[in-house]
């Protein structure tokens, strides 16, 4: 049954160290800025740079991170990833103390916390078919997004009130704890490790990595999800680049309630964490897949319609909805791969993935600002939202409408 994953001891202890991993990344997204702000009163430029620094890892160290995630043991990666994490946060509340810190180390932290992370992602997302059977993919990776959605909801608020509480220097340090609770969770797992298959380390970095480029571009299904997601990403970064801006500047709404609808978007995230197991299983996981994305989309053309009265409402039934959609297409997509790949390229087809559709999405964003200074915010946020409409048009012409479940896929050893 797709529900036993929660049965197992192992998959606990999987699920407990993303919720130490995943509430330790979000505070420090929060921390990190404010240490910045706090104690080296930086400015704007210096407080982007670092906020960039933390998520630009990808683009950098993707690909190849990629190749050797299936070079090595999946956990390993993850555990070593964890400990390079603890250690570069703890060195922020240390040079601290003994009056050492400066922002040259904060950006250099922040650039080689986000590469470890860049591996402990992907592979994360490589381990979880030596957790579970193929049948509980779906199920596991819905509480994995549960987790994800979350630590994304729950992070910045307490990062908050961390800071406030303890300093932002102890609250960093507070994040290098939580990876190291991360790595021992980690560590506790019972299940052997599968061996890299023989013979793995001895092609070059650059025929790895094009062997999962073309693994990627030539399965038509894993073809259409990546246009759809890469389309996507471009429309909501440009989106979540401009609600700020649009909701003080153009709705004149207060901080307060700006904060309140900001956080909406992780309540849908939870919501379709807990529904995923229930509608793959009664509806299948295709079909889930893309109706998920299709039925969500029309929500966007509300958002542009929000005004400082009752409308306001319309900006968090978009995010809910949108989050929603996201997070039960994220779990489909995500166990397509998995189901598909072979079990020896399955870090760089992933990596490669995210790759591509992460790479759109600083794109977005600085799109976003150019479009909304030419024609105007709210006129920007018609645009990308009726983009993000058509981005799952893609997915129409593949297999996937023709199909209930991912297990009609034919799966190569």
């Amino acid at each position: 049954m797709t529900t036993g994953v929660l049965r197992s001891p192992d998959f606990i202890r999987f699920l407990s160290s993303h919720v130490a991993d995943e509430l330790g990344v979000n505070i420090s997204r929060v921390a990190l800025p404010l240490v910045a702000v706090l104690v080296l009163n930086a400015g704007a430029l210096e407080v982007g740079l670092l906020s960039a620094l933390q998520t630009a890892a990808f683009l950098a160290i993707g690909l190849p991170a990629g190749v050797w995630v299936d070079r090595m043991s999946k956990r390993r990666v993850m555990i070593t990833a964890d400990l390079v994490r603890c250690a570069l946060l703890a060195s922020i509340p240390l040079a601290y103390t003994l009056g050492l810190l400066s922002m040259g180390m904060m950006l250099a932290v922040a650039l080689l916390a986000g590469m470890a992370q860049v591996f402990d992602d992907v592979a994360d997302q490589t381990y979880l078919p030596e957790l579970v059977s193929k049948q509980s993919l779906s199920s596991g990776n819905s509480k994995l997004e549960f987790v994800r959605s979350g630590g994304a909801l729950a992070g910045p608020s307490l990062g908050g009130l961390l800071v406030q509480a303890l300093g932002a220097p102890l609250t960093v340090f507070a994040t290098a704890l939580a990876s190291l609770g991360s790595a021992i969770l980690l560590t506790s797992i019972r299940t052997p490790d599968r061996r890299a298959p023989a013979g793995g380390g001895r092609t070059g970095m650059l025929r790895d990595i094009r062997e999962g480029l073309v693994f990627v571009w030539g399965d038509r299904l894993l073809r259409a999800i990546v246009t759809t997601t890469a389309g996507t990403n471009l429309c909501v970064s440009a989106v979540l680049g401009l609600s700020v801006l649009f909701l003080a500047d153009e709705v004149r709404l207060a901080p307060g309630v700006i904060g309140v609808l900001l956080m909406s978007g992780a309540v849908g995230g939870l919501l379709g964490g807990l529904t995923g197991t229930w509608l793959f299983t009664r509806y299948g996981t295709a079909r889930v897949t893309w109706l998920a994305i299709a039925v969500t989309s029309p929500f966007g053309l509300l958002l542009p319609m929000t005004q400082a009265d009752w409308r306001v409402a319309f900006f968090s039934v978009t995010s809910i909805a949108l989050s929603w959609g996201a997070i039960l297409y994220n779990v489909g997509q995500i166990t397509y791969r998995q189901m598909v790949a072979p079990e020896r390229m399955l870090g760089r087809i992933n990596a490669t993935v995210r790759f591509v559709v992460w790479g759109t999405m600083p794109l977005g964003a600085l799109l976003g600002g150019l479009v909304a200074q030419q024609i105007g915010v709210r006129e920007a946020l018609w645009l990308f939202m009726a983009g993000r409409l058509v981005s799952f048009l893609p997915l129409l012409f593949s297999p996937l409408p023709r199909m209930r479940d991912f297990t009609q896929v034919r799966t190569d050893p």
